[in-house]
């Protein structure tokens, strides 16, 4: 979650659109970022790969086995066995051998590297889940953004709608000889720049759509959309908890604390085999092996088989004397891997710690702003239906009663923008939480 903050700075910016049958719920968006994104596909391949590095660390334990065969003719002036006679000679031998090797101790060096091995499988499983949790909030985002793009979207539509009736009726005031013909030229520019509005906000949606697909790889832009349900303004009690309880509970679960906790087992393992390096190592053995040659003279192949059968058996000890210090330097790198990886454990833990209070604390001022946005909201209607009915009666000129209209325009605009920012912001909350990434349906 190194990049949750990055990702929350582009909740209000614009992003994409495509008109479709196919309409996906956040769950669904969710679903298909996480069987498609090529970052997770990567992850599962580094997963692959440590399944068959145990895979491997199990084969250390197992014997070592190999045959051999071969065939030679040798072509010369040689002595006849037969006739004792100096002449050419073309004779051919054949021999076979089994090999077989069983290590017996290694200074555990094996037994570590299995430990090392099952780590790695872990390690590269917390690893595959922090990047879907990076991916659920970016989808949770960018789905988020499409509802907030289409809702500014209807806010403006309707106030275009409430500029064109306030146009019609100007116009009749005017026909009336209520209102002068000056009166109409404020309600016509309003109507222009409202239309202006009307179309950046459905540039942004259609932005904010384009996003999405992107991120969830769909090539066919036209052929998706969500699911345009109304919701509800969620509850929770998370801020019931203070951030310290936030921070404990996010600690038991979250995969980049998990992961960095498992590099430093896999450092310490590395540690141990390293100085496994140093011990010394029993190996048995055994060969099997017989040879056959094709004189005249000589027996059948049969009886040459069982007779040149020979077996040779044992063990072997190797002792490490000096390796001009490449043993003791390697642990040494060791065990400042080690260091390092306690050292970025603790700064995970902190990262951990400041984002949850920052996210926390961000809560709490959006919470604030929503509630605000809301008073303000219900204060400028009030102002603006009243700058409307004394608009209509003459008593309110045309560039007071546009300038009631926008900063009630605008205060929807801002409570939409609020609305939004403090669900992504409660969810982020909820998230560290461990609480999954839904939307609330309203009844």
């Amino acid at each position: 979650m190194k990049y949750i903050y990055f990702f929350l700075s582009l909740f209000l910016n614009s992003l994409v659109f495509s008109q479709t049958p196919n309409v996906l719920t956040l769950q669904d968006a969710v679903d298909m970022a996480v069987e498609r994104n090529i970052n997770i596909k990567q992850s599962e391949l580094n997963q692959k790969n440590s399944e068959l590095n145990r895979s491997d660390a199990i084969g250390n334990f197992l014997p070592s086995i190999s045959a051999s065969a071969n065939h030679q003719w040798n072509i010369g002036r040689g002595v006849n066995v037969t006739t004792n006679i100096i002449e050419e000679v073309t004779t051919q031998f054949s021999s076979g051998n089994i090999n077989i090797g069983l290590p017996i101790y290694s200074g555990s060096r094996n037994v570590y590297q299995l430990h090392r091995a099952n780590l790695e499988i872990l390690a590269s499983k917390y690893q595959l889940e922090d990047i879907k949790d990076d991916i659920k909030l970016f989808v949770a985002n960018s789905y988020l953004q499409i509802m907030f793009n289409s809702e500014i979207l209807k806010v403006q539509q309707s106030q275009l709608e409430i500029t064109k009736a306030e146009l019609k009726r100007t116009k009749d005031l005017i026909e009336t000889g209520i209102f002068s013909p000056r009166q109409i030229y404020e309600i016509e520019a309003s109507l222009a720049s409202q239309e202006q509005n009307v179309v950046q906000a459905e540039n942004n949606l259609r932005d904010a759509k384009l996003n999405l697909a992107q991120l969830l790889l769909i090539d066919d832009y036209e052929s998706f959309d969500i699911a345009y349900e109304d919701f509800s303004i969620p509850f929770s009690d998370i801020l019931d908890r203070n951030p310290k309880e936030i921070l404990e509970k996010s600690l038991t679960f979250r995969n980049d604390i998990k992961l960095a906790e498992t590099n430093i087992s896999i450092a310490e393992k590395d540690i141990k085999i390293s100085k496994s390096l140093r011990l010394p190592s029993i190996t048995s053995f055994y060969s099997w092996n017989t040879r056959i040659s094709y004189l005249d003279f000589t027996p059948s192949f049969e009886d040459q088989f069982n007779l040149n059968k020979g077996q040779t058996y044992g063990l072997a000890l190797n002792i490490p004397i000096f390796q001009g210090n490449a043993i003791k330097n390697n642990i040494e790198r060791t065990k400042v891997n080690l260091q390092r990886l306690e050292y970025q454990y603790d700064q995970e833990k902190l990262n951990l710690e400041n984002t949850i209070n920052q996210a926390y604390f961000d809560l709490v001022g959006a919470i604030k702003l929503y509630e605000a946005s809301n008073k303000t909201v219900i204060s400028l209607q009030s102002a603006f239906e009243d700058a409307s009915d004394q608009f209509l009666i003459g008593s309110l000129n045309s560039f007071d009663f546009i300038q009631s209209k926008q900063r009630y325009e605008a205060a929807l605009s801002e409570n939409v923008r609020a609305k939004f920012d403090y669900i992504f912001r409660l969810k982020v909350l909820e998230f560290y939480f461990g609480l999954p990434l839904t939307i609330p349906q309203s009844n």
